[in-house]
């Protein structure tokens, strides 16, 4: 009797642990779903998933339990989890769902997982969120797709209904790539720029960046040669930038990835890229040859390449590439004459901004290169101006120095 009293005792404990999350409804139809939407004046929240899609057990691991989102879901919306792939182990509640499972993958166009469709209360789609998050900003995202000016769904509406103004397409485009809808994206970004005079205003440049994607968009000519008037707006070297970014997706990365896994042809590589994009070749195959040796963790034509590249290109380093080409060098080469370059490249990486990281860096490589005194001193610094998971690891770091340790 005690046993069975235990157990009773116990089950409103568990039904109140386990309705501190989400409440994903089970055993309705999506047109059940759809009547109890409309019956309670909520919207609807549906969770496109795979079974091997691992953003999608995050969430559901680790988000969608929390007390938090659950408050705020619950109260605005019916919750329903939909299984978009088909395995040998779905029960019967999964199966009742297949025809439209596909239904709405074919509809919606989900493409990437996961994928979180929003519906009104009457059943009509009204936004799309692709990609998982920390619970503050699934919220944020939940919150917005309640309101009509942030509804993908619902501005498409206006779009067709005429409304084509420069700043309504702007914002649009906008809200069409962070929907991951390339296509209408680009279409809006493209009706917008029509509507512009004058194409190198900031605003207007750093929108052009965001939809250059390849070569064939029409930023990349801009930023391809047009070079200094884009920088006299944007900064030195962010024209470039790009360009190099996008030559390296289409020309280089390629060519990378052989079934065979031999050794890249580093030289038809290089003739192909001076074919097109002539004063782009030497630099860009020097930064992907570090990125090549560093993957096949080939550490001396790492350091190779690195030097090569700073030695020609080192000036136009930016700080984050400066520091991680410094702590690639602490961790791959020994040669003393290499650590005092890659020392050089360090202190400058910091001289504008004193980040924890950048300093760390800086206080190993003194201390491989035998200065103790002064990395003890860096590496306290940077231990102070660090965060709480950072400074744990310096306190690690800095015993190691003081006892005179190898490490690496």
């Amino acid at each position: 009797m005690k046993k069975v009293l235990l157990c009773m005792l116990l089950l409103p404990m568990l039904a109140i642990a386990q309705d501190k999350g989400i409440h994903f409804e089970h055993g309705l139809s999506w047109t059940d779903i759809q009547a109890k939407a409309k019956a309670e004046n909520k919207y609807i929240f549906i969770d496109c998933f795979t079974t091997w899609c691992g953003p999608c057990k995050y969430m559901s691991a680790n988000i969608f339990p929390l007390e938090n989102v659950g408050n705020f879901m619950n109260d605005k919306y019916i919750s329903v989890k939909v299984q978009m792939d088909q395995t040998d182990k779905d029960n019967e509640e999964v199966k009742k769902w297949y025809a439209d499972a596909k239904a709405i993958e074919k509809d919606y166009s989900v493409r990437a997982y996961p994928t979180f469709l929003i519906f009104g209360p009457d059943g009509h789609i009204v936004d799309r969120q692709v990609g998982g998050g920390e619970a503050e900003q699934f919220i944020a995202r939940c919150a917005d797709a309640l309101v009509p000016a942030k509804q993908y769904y619902t501005q498409l509406e206006e779009y067709n209904k005429g409304k084509k103004d420069a700043p309504f397409l702007r914002e649009l485009a906008l809200l069409a790539l962070s929907k991951y809808d390339e296509k209408n994206a680009a279409a809006f970004s493209k009706l917008y720029l029509d509507q512009q005079k004058d194409l190198y205003t900031e605003e207007n440049l750093q929108f052009i960046g965001k939809f250059t994607k390849s070569s064939k968009d029409v930023g990349f000519d801009m930023f391809l040669h047009h070079a200094d008037k884009v920088d006299k707006v944007l900064g030195d070297g962010k024209a470039e930038n790009i360009v190099m970014e996008i030559v390296a997706q289409e020309e280089v990365f390629p060519q990378l990835m052989k079934n065979d896994q031999s050794t890249p042809d580093w030289a038809g590589i290089e003739k192909s890229i001076k074919a097109k994009y002539p004063a782009l070749a030497e630099e860009l195959l020097l930064k992907t040859k570090v990125q090549y040796y560093s993957y096949v963790k080939d550490a001396d034509n790492v350091v190779a390449n690195i030097v090569a590249y700073m030695k020609k290109y080192g000036h136009k380093a930016a700080p984050q590439q400066l520091n991680e080409y410094a702590w690639t060098i602490f961790e791959k080469c020994n040669d003393m004459q290499c650590i005092e370059q890659a020392l050089e490249w360090s202190k400058r990486s910091f001289k504008d901004a004193e980040i924890p990281a950048f300093l760390d860096t800086y206080a190993n490589l003194l201390y491989k290169a035998g200065k103790k005194t002064d990395a003890l001193a860096w590496e306290e610094k940077a231990m102070k101006q660090a965060g709480d998971e950072e400074k744990k690891t310096y306190e690690v770091t800095l015993e190691k120095m003081k006892k005179g340790e190898k490490y690496w």
